[in-house]
């Protein structure tokens, strides 16, 4: 069962590669801009949001297929956070997935350049989806819903503001569920909205998301102190030294594992009732475990 899980997320990584390295193919782009873009779109990683998209799409009864624009706007935007997240007037970082951050390499008006264009375009990609009409509505409202003042962006205000003093707790999981659980949540909540799921089928899936979001961040804050920038492929020990709240500093290493199980736990439990969850399940222990 586990090579089948590992053989079908590789199926659904290489249909998202496809997809994204289609993107500006034949558009008109200027000086470097398309470049830029291209750099950090197409460097990899593990793809986890746009694998919730595809797979919760056909857990609710759809095809991966029709799901793929979706998929690919989700990592578009998250593409933008991240050559945002690593400028010098944010965390300031110069690695990431195992190659210098944009910035390093176009410089900083290009990256932030890049960044627009990527947010601009994800929008693009959810409006030339093949669906109904109302799913490509409700799409852009998700998606616009957890990328903005409401969710991603509204996280990262949080989390500038909280740099240099202790926050809560709650403080925290309410930075971090906006930074990185929102996008994660839409995520999968568009694969529900492809395939035609209701609001309760929706609402059992940002359940599963958002545990499965806020496990994730716990579990990069773990690995943050534990591994090596080689390891991880971009740069360790950065929150620290900017002094960001983290988990870790909130709850330890051992209360952090702990939390983590809980949230996978959490996660699992809310995916009852639907007929083929065991990927799902799968991903959610998988990211939990996971070591980069």
């Amino acid at each position: 069962m586990e090579n089948n899980f590992t053989e079908l997320l590789a199926q659904d990584q290489t249909l998202i590669e496809s997809g994204l390295g289609k993107i500006f193919q034949g558009d008109v782009q200027y000086a470097d801009l398309q470049a830029s873009m291209e750099y950090s779109l197409l460097a990899g990683g593990k793809r986890v949001r746009p694998v919730l998209t595809l797979e919760t799409c056909r857990l609710c009864g759809g095809s991966r297929e029709a799901a793929l624009p979706f998929a690919c706007a989700v990592e578009m935007v998250h593409t933008y956070s991240l050559i945002h997240d690593d400028l010098p007037a944010m965390d300031n970082d110069d690695l990431r997935r195992g190659r210098p951050t944009n910035h390093m390499v176009y410089g900083e008006a290009t990256a932030i350049l890049a960044g627009d264009g990527l947010l601009a375009a994800a929008f693009e990609q959810l409006a030339r989806a093949e669906l109904p009409a109302q799913r490509v509505v409700e799409a852009v409202a998700c998606l616009s819903s957890a990328a903005g003042p409401s969710g991603m962006v509204g996280g990262q205000a949080l989390d500038i503001a909280g740099e240099g003093h202790a926050l809560s707790q709650g403080e925290l999981e309410l930075l971090q569920s906006l930074k990185t659980g929102a996008l994660i949540s839409a995520a999968a909540e568009l694969g529900c909205i492809a395939a035609g799921g209701g609001p309760e089928v929706r609402e059992r899936i940002r359940l599963y998301a958002s545990a499965l979001g806020r496990a994730f961040q716990v579990r990069d804050d773990i690995l943050d102190v534990t591994c090596t920038a080689a390891e991880l492929g971009k740069t360790v020990g950065s929150d620290q030294a900017n002094e960001k709240n983290t988990f870790v500093t909130a709850l330890g290493l051992e209360g952090c594992t702990a939390l983590v199980e809980q949230l996978t736990r959490q996660a699992v439990d809310a995916l009852e009732g639907f007929q083929a969850p065991d990927f799902h399940i799968w991903l959610a222990r998988q990211l939990a475990e996971r070591n980069k």
